[in-house]
């Protein structure tokens, strides 16, 4: 038993939570727009990678649930920046620069959005450099897109066999009611939250991993079959392992989406240097289980074992290839 929730019920919960039905979404949009693979990653990944000179610029964009934007339209403004923020660190890169997509129904429902967007952009130094404005709509809604650059890259395709599967999340943070946002950055101080961005890159630029993912509206568990089935492998996760608060539920806390936080595929001789980089930022990580070549990911807890995903009976995101582009 996880607290109350035993191993079987967890797996069921995770299976059908609101944040995997929409990761499942992306599937049908790749279908349906023929996306092919332009770039040096596949579609799937946190940006869309293109080769640029000795490096890559990196482009994403995120767009939030219409009842979050109407809740709480200062913080969705700040996350508009913060998870494209994430996005781009999780590929091993840093950001240049964002544009906004902002509607409203007039100026006075735009304002606090726009004053979250504003705080984040000078806290995270990411310039807002354009975008579309509509303030005569019935309703707000914001997307955001953001523009980096890596000198190289972490990606969703390159986990193998054999790696540990790592994550990183910083506790140090709060419940943003009635969403399961784990909040950890508004109230932190600036130079801490960009350290501890530079992180990711950092990773990626000693070599000590290939692939990684942030933890997104999917959780934990949703992000990390996600980079199982993008690079074709299974995964075996001690649930027991996940970093959380003490006073959080483990069902609860599988599908939060914390405000830093990522999942690593890490060969198994860099694992301790993976992990003390994020631990001496006073980030808690730890090593959650290990890849598998079963395109199967299971939950452990002690002796139990439950069988949450099977690839080869059914897509998730259906992105997976053959392998990364050369």
């Amino acid at each position: 038993m996880l607290g109350t929730v035993a191993l079987d019920e967890l797996a069921v919960r995770l299976r059908g939570s609101r944040g995997l039905a929409a990761k499942r979404d992306i599937a049908e949009v790749a279908m349906r727009l023929s996306l092919s693979t332009h770039s040096v990653v596949a579609v799937g990944d946190d940006c869309a990678a293109i080769p640029d000179g000795d490096g890559y610029l990196l482009l994403a964009i995120e767009g939030f649930m219409n009842e979050f934007v109407e809740h709480d339209p200062w913080f969705a403004g700040w996350c508009g920046v913060m998870v494209n923020v994430s996005d781009v660190a999780a590929m091993g890169g840093r950001p240049i620069a964002v544009v906004d997509a902002v509607w409203a129904q007039g100026q006075a429902a735009a304002t606090p959005l726009l004053a979250g967007l504003r705080a984040a952009a000078k806290v995270y130094g990411v310039p807002v450099v354009g975008g579309h404005t509509n303030a005569r709509t019935d309703r707000s809604q914001l997307a955001v897109s953001i523009l980096g650059r890596a000198k190289h890259l972490l990606t969703s395709f390159d986990a193998r066999p054999g790696d540990r599967l790592l994550t990183a999340i910083d506790l140090r943070g709060r419940y943003r009611e009635p969403f399961s946002n784990w909040e950890a950055a508004t109230d932190a101080p600036q130079a801490r939250l960009l350290a501890d961005l530079e992180v990711l890159p950092s990773i990626a630029e000693a070599g000590l991993a290939a692939a990684a993912k942030d933890i997104s509206q999917g959780g934990l568990i949703g992000t990390a079959m996600m980079l199982a089935e993008c690079s074709r492998v299974g995964a075996s996760i001690d649930v027991t392992r996940v970093p959380r608060p003490i006073d959080v539920p483990f069902d609860r806390w599988l599908q939060t989406f914390p405000s830093f936080g990522f999942v690593l595929s890490v060969r198994p001789d860099n694992a301790a240097a993976v992990l003390g980089r994020f631990q001496e930022r006073g980030i808690a990580a730890a090593d959650i289980g290990v890849v598998t070549a079963d395109h199967r990911v299971t939950l452990t807890a002690g002796s139990q074992t439950e069988l949450i995903w099977d690839f080869a009976r059914q897509p998730l995101i259906g992105c997976a290839v053959a392998e990364a582009v050369a």
